[in-house]
């Protein structure tokens, strides 16, 4: 299969048309790419709360809620592309007001499929910026996804610097690892996160960022990034675990090919296995113990 990450710069909208055209023509140029799957950034919806104007897009709290009340549009819109062009399509995650979980919204990624069939995958652990200032709150659990194209898991950003929520991905053939940061320090938390997920599981991670600056919100106003593809440094794979990765900052698709096989194989006979010493680490005294010495 081939897989698109993207780098993706979000736009003052003056109408949803415009949002529409501007959607379409990423997935169009992804699908002409030959990518089977698409993915897109955290936090690339904030765009979204531009069609309620300059003064609610600049409000944390009305940003908030502008984007929410668009989402059913946005899932609709993208149901219909993924059947469209053929393509699976993780949205770009927004802020959705969910009643069963609290009365503060969730980071939440929606995943469509070619059939018409759609998931989404909430944000476990958030940054300091959503949790004093943004009041967005950790959603609901973890979700694997069995696809046409794999197994496949989400770990939304920070989410992806946390071990054993990586580990709960361990039999995810790829991960997903849509992303929002704003310094050069955040991205490349995130990457390192996403490569030593890969690492650990033996499987590929797909990163997306957003990109570029929006004086139109408090929240996304500046963003570094680019898109990634990791693998585990070992047999089948580049020896630096990078299939395959953009320039910083530069919007458009990054694409590469991925072999399941090349996966089942790295799992089964790589120089190291990762993944199946994992459990190991639990018959050892993981708390280091302290020694003086001089």
């Amino acid at each position: 299969m081939k897989v698109a990450a993207a780098a993706y710069p979000m736009d003052f909208l003056d109408t949803w048309r415009a949002y529409e055209d501007k959607l379409t023509r990423w997935v169009s140029e992804g699908a002409t790419a030959g990518a089977d799957l698409l993915v897109f950034p955290e936090y690339g919806a904030m765009e979204l709360a531009t069609l309620a104007g300059r003064d609610a897009a600049l409000d944390l709290e009305a940003s908030l809620r502008a984007v929410s009340d668009r989402i059913p549009e946005a899932d609709a819109l993208h149901a219909k592309l993924a059947q469209a062009f053929g393509v699976h399509i993780l949205a770009a995650s927004a802020p959705v007001f969910d009643a069963d979980i609290d009365d503060r919204p969730v980071n939440r990624a929606r995943f469509f499929a070619p059939d018409g069939s759609m998931g989404h995958q909430d944000k476990q652990i958030m940054t300091r910026f959503e949790r004093e200032e943004w009041g967005v709150v950790g959603g609901g659990p973890l979700h694997l996804f069995d696809t046409a194209l794999g197994r496949i898991g989400i770990l939304i950003c920070y989410d992806s610097e946390f071990p054993l929520l990586g580990r709960a991905m361990s039999e995810a053939d790829l991960i997903l690892v849509p992303s929002c940061t704003e310094a050069r320090a955040g991205y490349s938390r995130v990457r390192i996160g996403a490569m030593a997920r890969a690492l650990e599981n033996q499987c590929v991670t797909i990163m997306s960022s957003t990109v570029g600056s929006c004086d139109w919100s408090e929240a996304v106003d500046e963003n570094t990034g680019t898109g990634g593809i990791f693998g585990p440094p070992d047999t089948g794979f580049p020896p630096t675990g990078v299939v395959a990765e953009g320039i910083l900052n530069h919007p458009g698709w990054t694409c590469a090919e991925v072999d399941l096989e090349r996966i089942a194989h790295v799992r089964a006979d790589g120089v190291v296995l990762n993944r199946r010493h994992w459990d190991e680490q639990s018959g050892r005294d993981v708390i280091a113990a302290t020694r003086k010495l001089g």
